[in-house]
């Protein structure tokens, strides 16, 4: 791959020296490539109009922000969702804030994302956790936005699948919705579903709900070697607490 400041470093060097100008430049353009990790032209124009280039603990942050945004506006369960991703990927306190950065970043929609993720082609089992988390961002509001699906598909042809690939990855994250339950009776099964009681402390649902997610995420009982349908089941299970959660806490009153 010629990355951009190679390109620049070798032109300007041909029109200073010729040949031996050209060598010396292409030289110090790929040192400059490495130490500001431009992988492309978007993201030269990024560095020169003041955007930092993304880390590799950013990308999937920025493009989860996207994702959330492209609906029409954020709302709780996509904050709720990326919160669990942080959680699932056992982020430190720092990485954490990076991470709200990105996501915050992502809304801009204002990167251009193809380079990062032209560079996880090599990566298939990154790739496949990029666009896991994508689905799982996607369908954390209950809903699938065109614009959305738009956005993986294109992301998933960057990252060397074809559309048919990412939308059957999609079914284990679009499963048949099974009815939770009426309104007025729902605080008190989803107080069942989280085995709490209605005299539970916050931090004890708080605690309940994050152990049942972990048990029950997707990726952890993927890496089991279960089945597709285990894997629906699995999050629909997800599903169903992240519903109950919210319930909970909007009954209750606390964050």
């Amino acid at each position: 791959m010629l990355w951009p400041g190679t390109l620049i470093g070798a032109g300007a060097g041909y029109f200073i020296a010729s040949i031996p100008g050209a060598m010396l430049g292409a030289l110090l353009g790929q040192t400059l490539d490495r130490r500001l990790q431009l992988h492309s032209w978007a993201h030269l124009r990024e560095r020169l109009g003041g955007r930092a280039t993304l880390r590799n603990d950013e990308l999937l942050f920025v493009l989860l922000g996207r994702l959330a945004k492209s609906g029409g506006r954020v709302v709780e369960k996509h904050i709720e969702q990326a919160r669990q991703e942080m959680r699932h990927l056992d982020m430190s306190a720092a990485a954490q804030q990076r991470a709200i950065a990105a996501f915050n970043r992502g809304k801009s929609g204002r990167d251009s994302l193809r380079g990062y993720l032209g560079r996880l082609k090599t990566q298939p089992h990154a790739a496949e956790g990029v666009l896991r988390a994508c689905w799982r961002m996607m369908v954390a509001d209950g809903r699938v936005d065109p614009k959305e699906r738009e956005l993986i598909v294109l992301w998933g042809r960057w990252l060397g699948w074809t559309p048919q690939q990412v939308q059957a990855l999609g079914a284990d994250y679009e499963p048949q919705k099974k009815p939770l339950a009426t309104r007025g009776g729902t605080y008190q099964q989803s107080l069942t579903l989280l085995g709490v009681t209605a005299s539970s402390d916050p931090e004890q649902i708080k605690r309940a709900y994050r152990r049942l997610l972990s048990r029950h995420h997707p990726d952890k009982v993927a890496g089991t070697g279960a089945s597709p349908a285990q894997v629906r089941e699995a999050t629909e299970k997800t599903r169903e607490l992240h519903h109950a959660y919210a319930l909970i806490r909007e009954q209750r009153g606390f964050r």
